[in-house]
């Protein structure tokens, strides 16, 4: 993994979600706060680019084909650098249940659908800052 200090370098975020627009929205308002964004439209290409460049936040829709975010949240968490990296779920559900299979599958927080863009990479800052100060 790059060195997150150094100050030329913008934190790299892996955003996930099998819908493309959704992806470029949250692109558009990451990279406005100055992270790099690297995208993947599915739960097994979220765990190659995971593995191939390891990013130092996740932000990670629940709900998509094949692999649901929950498995692919549990599958991060065992690979290398995956343990100490934040996961962000992104769900339309904010009932009790869902919100802890989120934390039980490793996730660091959760945002629920809709998202509002305009805070949306403030809250990122903040969960990256306070996973670094662990």
């Amino acid at each position: 993994m790059a060195n997150p200090e150094a100050p030329d370098r913008r934190p790299l975020v892996l955003v996930v979600d099998d819908d493309m627009m959704i992806r470029l929205l949250i692109r558009e308002s990451l990279e406005q706060v100055g992270f790099e964004v690297m995208e993947a439209e599915d739960g097994a290409k979220a765990i190659q680019k995971f593995t191939e460049m390891p990013p130092e936040i996740v932000l990670m829709d629940v709900e998509m084909p094949k692999l649901d975010g929950f498995s692919v949240c549990a599958a991060l968490r065992r690979l290398p650098h995956g343990q100490n990296t934040p996961i962000i779920l992104v769900t339309g559900h904010d009932d009790a249940e869902t919100v802890n299979r989120a934390f039980d599958a490793g996730a660091a927080d959760f945002l629920v659908k809709p998202i509002n863009w305009t805070k949306l990479g403030s809250r990122v800052q903040y969960i990256l800052r306070a996973s670094r100060t662990q």
